[in-house]
């Protein structure tokens, strides 16, 4: 049983010193990816934009793993790319696995979850799924109503 314990505070304090290298580290220049990204989105250089996000998932993947909150944000932000493009089919899937990550991860009420709703809402407008797009927006409502 201590042995147990003690194999349980080692991996404890593993997993603490990897988010801090992240938060030190990958986690600033997954940041200043995310920043470009959006930079380039908003001139309209669609395609420079999708490379540096790109760069900013893998970067997100491999230093805190495919579940964690930053890779959701960062597939939310390369499929808001695609869609602006009109490439809803690259962008739904991306949009998919950022809000199961976001639900998993969050909880299924958190304010991060609703935008995720919103988007893959906003594409499934702009792909007349009107019927599964009124549903994601009823439910983002309701946890931005509950969130006051």
């Amino acid at each position: 049983m201590v042995k147990w314990i003690q194999v349980m505070a080692l991996a404890a304090v593993l997993c603490l010193t990897g988010a801090m290298a992240y938060a030190q580290g990958a986690g600033s220049e997954w940041e200043t990816l995310q920043q470009e990204a959006r930079k380039l989105y908003r001139a309209g250089k669609y395609d420079q934009a999708v490379i540096v996000a790109k760069k900013a998932l893998e970067l997100a993947e491999k230093s805190v793993g495919p579940n964690h909150p930053d890779v959701a944000t960062s597939l939310n932000n390369l499929a808001g790319i695609y869609r602006a493009q009109g490439q809803y089919a690259q962008a739904e899937p991306l949009y998919r696995r950022s809000l199961v990550i976001r639900e998993k991860a969050l909880g299924p009420d958190h304010p991060d979850v609703a935008t995720s709703l919103r988007n893959l809402a906003l594409l499934y407008r702009a792909t007349q799924r009107t019927t599964e797009a009124e549903q994601l927006e009823e439910r983002a409502a309701k946890i931005k109503a509950n969130d006051k």
